[in-house]
């Protein structure tokens, strides 16, 4: 049996090709890391390039969906004071990116500097910047798939 997104050698009369398979399952797992303020709940973004996200990053073969993100926010901001007040309520992402899926828990810090870790992969971190920001200025930075997730998380804290 052949694995999703592996390299194969395919064979049809005679003729061989190297093929790369279509990853089947690319799901990714992530936590809306609220702070509280006094201006209300504040939200923490992470910026690459030009693009802001929560911390988020792909699920591991065998591992849980929340280890996931527990690990991907510590590797990428150091936090790990994060509680789940609010329960392992999740909410998922629709299919981005040639089929990924990023499945967001809401959790609270009461940390208010992040550090942005270097990764041993990449030699830097992985974030250009990191900022709190309101739900408002959330959905004016975030990209459309996710401010369907910063409304969630907005309305899950609001209940």
């Amino acid at each position: 049996m052949l694995r999703s997104g592996t390299t194969i050698l395919h064979q049809i009369c005679g003729d061989t090709r190297l093929m790369r398979t279509k990853p089947a399952d690319r799901r990714a797992a992530g936590i809306v890391v609220l702070r509280r303020d006094p201006a209300g709940w504040r939200a923490l973004l992470l910026r690459a390039f030009r693009n802001w996200d929560f911390p988020k990053g792909l699920i591991e073969a065998g591992e849980d969906p929340l280890a996931a993100a527990l690990r991907e926010a510590r590797e990428e901001t150091g936090l790990a004071d994060l509680e789940f007040q609010w329960g392992h309520a999740f909410r998922e992402t629709e299919p981005y990116a040639g089929g990924k899926i990023a499945r967001f828990y809401v959790a609270e810090t009461h940390a208010e500097r992040i550090e942005l870790p270097v990764s041993p992969e990449l030699g830097h971190p992985e974030h250009h910047e990191w900022r709190w920001v309101s739900f408002d200025e959330a959905r004016e930075k975030l990209a459309p798939r996710l401010r369907l997730i910063a409304d969630w998380a907005e309305s899950l804290v609001s209940s």
